[in-house]
């Protein structure tokens, strides 16, 4: 089979769009482009500029130009414009633009827009060289059936990131209600503080708390440590599950440090205070302090209790905020009777099963879809093949998630 490059069947847009029909939602720049092919986010702010910027339309592919290791890549759903900075690739009428974005989603493609990068700070893809990359000649209807596979794919990892965030949802509510609020039934199943549930003063957190719930400090929850660094040479080439992004802060490697839910919170950096779960098999790097309950009935009230606080608080370091074990340890909380604790563990511990094996299924889907990329681009798995294999990893998942 002939190949083509890049160069032969798309090209860089020069239409342009006013600032004036852009929002947020539709401005695209380096910045709210997703690390690791996870595609895009609304953006924070317009730029300050009047005028005009690149336009995109539905069906054209962006990528960064800067730091393309970052691997932000983004197959358009709607028209907008973005940053110079931001590649606009359009496919031309012979070829199937999402097919071509698969071609790029590759790992192999950004190892070439690094190869011919300039810059080492911040290096930027060399425009020109991009064009080289090569591209497969299918025929059309090949390239759809391909795209098509590669798609419905993708289209099972988003709808369970969608249950998964409808899950967390419901879960967070239930806490907010049950220890912020303070609406966990009382022993008549009503509503504590609505129903007139006795409530006390208490001079340490400065306000009033359920009678019988007492003031401790986390460390008598969990127990805390930072994680370790990892040298890159020890990631899998395949399978990379990171969910910090490019510090790796969580990711699957071919080592270990937990076999077991962990949770872990950045405590420097980019991923300063933000808290992440993770399902068992994870390295946790020395950007995070990671925390293990010492109760199972605490561990999904331990992760929504470190979500809502304001790390703010507890930052140390002078040249930027840093937290600290000792910080975390001694922060003060009002504690519930064990029952409570019990209570809420078996209402909300079933969603987190689901979401746990939600999880599971989106890093198998994950790695057969970069699996499948060059087995199916170089035609050694047929498009038939490729749904066999999808089919094998959801009952797969599945079975393993009965056992749970």
């Amino acid at each position: 089979m002939s190949k083509l490059t890049l160069g032969d069947v798309a090209e860089y847009s020069s239409y342009r769009i006013s600032l004036e029909e852009i929002s947020i939602s539709n401005y695209v720049t380096t910045d709210n482009l997703e690390q690791n092919k996870k595609g895009k986010i609304d953006a924070e702010k317009l730029p300050p500029q009047t005028g005009n910027v690149t336009q995109f339309e539905k069906g054209n592919i962006l990528i960064s130009n800067i730091r393309p290791y970052l691997k932000k890549i983004w197959f358009a759903d709607e028209i907008g414009g973005n940053s110079a900075d931001v590649l606009t690739l359009i496919v031309n009428n012979h070829f199937n633009s999402e097919f071509i974005y698969y071609c790029l989603h590759h790992d192999s493609f950004f190892e070439h827009m690094m190869n011919g990068s300039k810059g080492t700070k911040m290096p930027r893809g060399d425009k020109t060289q991009i064009l080289d990359y090569p591209i497969p000649n299918f025929e059309i209807n090949t390239q759809n059936q391909i795209a098509k596979a590669l798609s419905d794919l993708d289209a099972k990892i988003e709808l369970n990131n969608k249950i998964n965030a409808e899950l967390e949802g419901m879960a967070k509510l239930i806490y907010d209600y049950w220890f912020v609020q303070f609406e966990f039934p009382d022993k008549n199943g009503k509503p504590y503080k609505s129903s007139g549930g006795k409530m006390v003063y208490n001079a340490e957190l400065k306000r009033e708390i359920p009678e019988g719930w007492e003031v401790n400090r986390f460390e008598n929850f969990a127990a805390f440590k930072n994680g370790k660094g990892i040298h890159k040479s020890n990631f899998k080439k395949n399978g990379l599950y990171s969910v910090y992004g490019s510090n790796g802060v969580i990711a699957k490697t071919d080592n270990y440090l937990f076999d077991d839910p962990v949770i872990a919170i950045g405590r420097v950096g980019a991923n300063y205070g933000e808290v992440r779960y993770s399902i068992n098999y994870c390295w946790v790097s020395d950007n995070a302090v990671t925390v293990q309950p010492l109760n199972d009935s605490y561990y999904w009230w331990l992760l929504e209790s470190l979500r809502i606080v304001n790390y703010s608080n507890i930052a140390g370091g002078s040249a930027q905020p840093l937290i600290t074990q000792g910080k975390l340890k001694a922060l003060k909380i009002a504690s519930a009777p064990q029952k409570i604790y019990n209570d809420f563990h078996e209402i909300v511990n079933p969603l987190y099963l689901k979401l746990e094996s939600n999880i599971k299924q989106n890093q198998e889907l994950s790695s057969l879809r970069d699996w499948l990329l060059p087995m199916l681009m170089n035609g050694q798995v047929s498009v038939k093949g490729a749904y066999e294999k999808m089919e094998e990893v959801e009952l797969g998942v599945a079975a393993e998630g009965d056992k749970i």
